[in-house]
């Protein structure tokens, strides 16, 4: 079938986004999405050479065109007097593609690629999409959002004009997740009891040091309580925990590319606050003690505040994270299994699941195909 029923032409869809994993897999999620529901769909992705996106696009089977990175400057320098030439050479790059792959639609996720694909569409009188992860926009978005309708967030404090908030598109194996189904299989991989409370620690694939030191200087106290520990420590990162002798395990890794199974063992984490981690724990249902990252533009409070005001999560200061911490607070909640009930069920409430299928919605009625919702 033609893509949503329109003519004998498939669909074409450019995709701008690039850099982090927070611009990197809402856009595949997408791309998956449109694939499932228009199978011939084509679809092009704009991306730099140096991001996630130059691995990870290809490996999932995207035809990936490069556009020169072009930061916005921050400040008058000579970066800043190179920048409007080289704005300019991303613009014609990101046009030839727009052209070339014959767009219906140019969605952009932010990243440093996303203004030269929003412009380039605007020359081609090509239609718009945005899709701002973040609960504070970044400029590319903020710029985009002046030249189109369809702007589309993930948290509904984002102050974008026009944006109507549908959540962050998922990848397939956290949005089709069964908690209680993937339990056993989740506790077997990772060598932990069906018998105990889990926590599960991280901060991203980087780590966080911070929640490193904490944890593994209150490993023992945890252990002590009766509760195991999944500790993802982030890559060249190691930390100290103690030997067990068949109680509770603490099992630190330095990554793990199964966060299915890791959310599916989980009767609390403790994690930062990015806009994927916050989304997919609420999605599946994870109950979760936030701790923003201390630097930025202090987005990371942002993004966790909705799903802590719904009582699916807590929020803490990094500088109030130690040992003492743990004990006093962690241990406790990890033990309260009431609690930790009551938050999963409205942090569940407070995700959503089928963000990708909105965006798509929005996608087909940008790109006028019949057979888009009203």
């Amino acid at each position: 079938m033609s893509a949503a029923g329109d003519g004998d032409r498939p669909l074409s869809v450019v995709l701008a986004g690039g850099g982090s994993a927070g611009h990197v897999n809402p856009l595949l999620a997408t791309a998956d999405a449109l694939r499932r529901r228009v199978p011939d769909v084509h679809i092009c992705v704009l991306g730099t050479a140096e991001g996630l996106e130059a691995r990870l696009v290809p490996e999932r089977g995207y035809q990936l065109t490069h556009i020169p990175k072009v930061p916005f400057p921050r400040r008058p320098d000579a970066a800043a007097l190179r920048f409007p030439a080289a704005l300019k050479t991303a613009v014609g790059a990101a046009l030839q593609a727009v052209r070339s792959c014959g767009a219906d639609v140019v969605v952009g996720f932010g990243g440093y690629v996303a203004t030269p694909a929003y412009l380039a569409a605007r020359r081609a009188g090509v239609p718009v999409v945005i899709h701002e992860q973040n609960a504070r926009a970044g400029l590319a978005n903020r710029l985009g959002a002046r030249l189109t309708d369809a702007v589309a967030t993930t948290f509904e404090s984002t102050e974008l004009p026009g944006a109507r908030r549908v959540g962050l598109p998922l990848r397939a194996e956290i949005r089709d997740l069964d908690r209680e189904a993937a339990r056993p299989e989740g506790l077997a991989a990772f060598g932990l009891d069906p018998d105990r409370p889990t926590l599960l620690v991280f901060g991203g694939s980087l780590g966080a040091q911070r929640l490193n030191q904490a944890f593994s200087a209150a490993a023992g106290d945890l252990l002590d309580a009766g509760v195991q520990v999944l500790h993802l420590t982030g890559e060249g990162k190691d930390v100290e925990v103690p030997a067990h002798a068949g109680g509770p395990r603490y099992v630190a890794m330095s990554y793990t590319d199964r966060m299915d199974l890791a959310y599916a063992v989980a009767d609390l984490a403790v994690c930062r606050a990015g806009a994927g981690t916050v989304c997919e724990l609420s999605a599946v249902g994870v109950p979760a003690i936030y701790v923003p990252l201390p630097i930025g533009n202090g987005e990371q409070r942002l993004n966790a505040a909705g799903v802590v005001e719904a009582g699916g999560g807590l929020l803490v200061d990094d500088a109030e994270v130690n040992a003492d911490w743990v004990r006093r607070t962690v241990v406790p909640l990890v033990r309260d299994a009431d609690r930790l009930a009551g938050m999963a069920r409205a942090a569940a409430e407070h995700g959503q699941r089928d963000a990708d299928d909105q965006l798509v919605d929005l996608i087909l009625r940008a790109a006028g195909r019949a057979g888009a919702p009203e």
